[in-house]
């Protein structure tokens, strides 16, 4: 009987990690880009330098490449910014994206996924996670959000088969 648990017990987590999160229906990028405050995120390492005062601004080209810059205040009280290009992975929802920091000499060998997994009807916040579930963030247009959106963003966040405890709030 231990050992039936046992296999049932390591099925249902090889399913769990092989099933990645749902992405919303459709993202609106005319909508979607714009400013936006970071409220929560599952700390990572290329974060490590920011300690308050998040934002990622996204722009929409005339040729239409999305571009971003992420900006944050370090330890030193000095601004930290990096600056990126998006692209649609799912061209008929527009909710799976990649995102990219890093070029040389045009070529861009490292892109991160950038998955919209839950989003407001009025686009008033986002979040943001990967198919691993090892990155998350909760992005606002304003820089804090209240408890009742909170209460239904970590719903989400739950419901996408996230740990809403690794989540941590911003410092704005």
């Amino acid at each position: 009987m231990k050992q039936i648990l046992m296999i049932i017990l390591f099925s249902s987590l090889m399913f769990a990690q092989q099933n990645p999160p749902t992405t919303v229906k459709y993202v609106d990028l005319k909508r979607y880009v714009g400013l936006w405050y970071e409220v929560a995120k599952i700390p990572n390492s290329f974060q490590d330098q920011c300690i308050k005062n998040t934002t990622a601004k996204y722009t929409l080209t005339e040729d239409g490449e999305i571009k971003v810059t992420n900006s944050c205040i370090d330890e030193d009280g000095e601004v930290d910014d990096a600056s990126g290009v998006v692209r649609v992975v799912d061209k008929k929802s527009n909710a799976k994206l990649e995102v990219s920091f890093v070029s040389f000499l045009g070529w861009r060998p490292f892109w991160g996924d950038y998955w919209i997994i839950g989003l407001d009807e009025n686009y008033q916040w986002a979040i943001v996670g990967t198919p691993n579930r090892k990155y998350g963030w909760v992005l606002s247009r304003t820089p804090n959000l209240d408890n009742t959106t909170l209460d239904k963003i970590f719903g989400i966040i739950k419901d996408q088969g996230y740990d809403p405890k690794k989540f941590e709030i911003s410092k704005q």
